[in-house]
């Protein structure tokens, strides 16, 4: 059985999977980068080990490197986390060949699932509904040309390797077919280093609806129900929920069947994630598979009740699935947002730097994963999420009351940070309705970008105008009488706030 395992990660996930081995008893190992040497997940961990320079490919990505350090820490099991090399079918069958677990599916999963165009055919010979599109790889301009004709405007260009949106074009005209595939392969190839493109048919007014799924190495495999995934900028989630509220339990019932024959197509083992894009009318179809654990894999912990790093340790050690589908049931709503260090007023560049203060909401159906603290430097070489905050209500509009407090409650003093953006989003119409697409942002921009009412900005130049009148008294007064003042001085952790001091 695993008895130490080196999180191959670092920020929220690595402390977050740290904490379910910590309640099983195996000892963790963490590495760390350069920018990384006072990070939460090396102070949390039993050991941590230097693995080199700052930029994720001369550490993080450094595959040989982090198998030695797990050699030389004796660790049994590498937990890969997302992103990094969390779907990487080459660091996965190394790991294998130097005996050393990865808790993840086989290679074999991996290469089959990554790629969109071998995925895509996959499901199709196993009856899952795929969006309808070109069969594989389009290799000329002409080819693109005859296929949209056939498919109908408007249409996805795909790449088919990566994901987060890079090479992807959306063709709504005929005269922009040759201009977006040349930038749809442009990207591909600079983000992936594969310029393999698809096409699919354009689905209007579309959610983002994904499936959790767990499977053993005896052939069981479960799903845990759905997430809500369509509040989106980019193509990138912000803020995920669960249950979906707009699937019926037959939708629910007969996608969840689905997940669960795609996972068995490919022979899967641990946990991931099938993705679908769902039209207006329920109509739903494959979008890719996830062969990893997800970002907002919270929210279906907390509707569920299941730790999915634990069962993921499970079948990594060759144990039976702990549940089988008849015992699982959703239980009240969830709520996921991600808190990004970034400026949404410069059109949401991330914002590293000193972390001077933060204040972490608490209360009951809270939980925030996070590994940020007051005096921490967010690193500028690394994605800028840096916590989840994740709510739990008996429906979706305590849950939605609840994350509306928590945000009001969470304080991040030192770096700009989207909390307030993220607020807007739960106070507009269509969200509050659930009544919301993958275009919501786009489509609510003008009120998520709304300037803080008037009343309270001028309370706070009041408070600041106030305050500077008594910093000469505060500058020469005695430590007592500086308590003092501080005691009497009622806005004085409000100013602070203010001024970030």
């Amino acid at each position: 059985m695993i008895k130490k395992v080196l999180v191959a990660n670092r920020g929220e996930i690595a402390v977050r999977i740290m904490r379910s081995c910590r309640e099983m008893g195996i000892q963790t190992v963490a590495v760390y980068s350069d920018a990384d040497r006072k990070a939460m997940h090396v102070l949390y961990a039993d050991e941590a080990y230097h693995i080199g320079p700052s930029p994720s490919l001369e550490s993080y990505l450094n595959r040989n490197k982090i198998i030695e350090v797990a050699k030389k820490s004796g660790a049994d099991a590498i937990h890969p986390g997302y992103g990094f090399l969390s779907e990487n079918a080459g660091f996965s069958k190394r790991c294998q060949q130097k005996g050393i677990k990865f808790i993840g599916p086989s290679p074999y999963a991996i290469t089959n699932m990554g790629d969109k165009i071998t995925a895509r055919k996959t499901m199709m010979e196993a009856g899952v509904p795929v969006v309808p599109g070109t069969p594989g790889e389009i290799s000329s301009e002409s080819e693109a040309i005859k296929s949209i004709k056939e498919i109908g405007l408007p249409v996805m260009i795909k790449a088919s390797a990566g994901g987060g949106g890079k090479g992807m074009r959306l063709v709504k005209n005929q005269r922009d077919i040759k201009s977006s595939l040349r930038a749809a392969r442009s990207e591909a190839r600079s983000a992936f280093g594969d310029d393999s493109v698809f096409i699919e048919k354009y689905i209007e007014s579309p959610h983002h609806i994904e499936f959790q799924i767990l499977a053993d190495q005896h052939g069981n495999v479960i799903h845990l129900f759905e997430r809500e995934c369509s509040v989106q900028r980019r193509h990138q989630k912000i803020i995920e929920e669960a249950p979906s509220p707009i699937l019926t339990p037959e939708k629910r019932a007969e996608m969840g069947e689905y997940a669960v024959a795609a996972a068995k197509a490919v022979n899967y083992e641990g946990a991931g994630t099938i993705e679908f894009i769902v039209d207006k009318d329920l109509n739903y179809y494959f979008l890719e598979m996830n062969t990893r654990l997800q970002v907002e894999h919270p929210i279906t912990e907390r509707v569920v009740g299941v730790d999915l790093v634990k069962e993921q340790i499970n079948i990594a050690n060759g144990l039976p699935l702990t549940y089988t589908q008849d015992e699982l049931r959703q239980s009240g709503h969830a709520i996921e947002c991600r808190v990004y260090a970034e400026d949404p007023d410069n059109n949401f560049m991330p914002a590293p730097g000193k972390v001077t203060h933060i204040d972490i909401p608490y209360g009951v159906g809270v939980r925030v994963d996070g590994y940020i603290y007051e005096g921490f430097e967010i690193p500028l070489y690394y994605d800028p999420l840096i916590a989840k905050l994740i709510v739990w209500g008996r429906n979706r509009q305590e849950a939605i009351e609840r994350i509306r407090r928590a945000i009001k409650e969470f304080k991040i003093n030192g770096v700009k940070n989207n909390l307030k953006f993220l607020e807007r989003i739960t106070l507009a119409d269509d969200f509050v309705k659930g009544n919301y697409t993958t275009h919501f942002i786009e489509e609510n921009m003008d009120f998520l970008m709304e300037e803080k009412p008037c009343g309270e900005t001028c309370d706070d130049m009041v408070i600041i105008t106030t305050f500077i009148e008594y910093l000469d008294k505060m500058e020469k007064a005695s430590p007592k009488e500086m308590t003092a003042l501080k005691n009497n001085w009622k806005d004085y952790n409000r100013v602070r706030n203010i001024l970030k001091l």
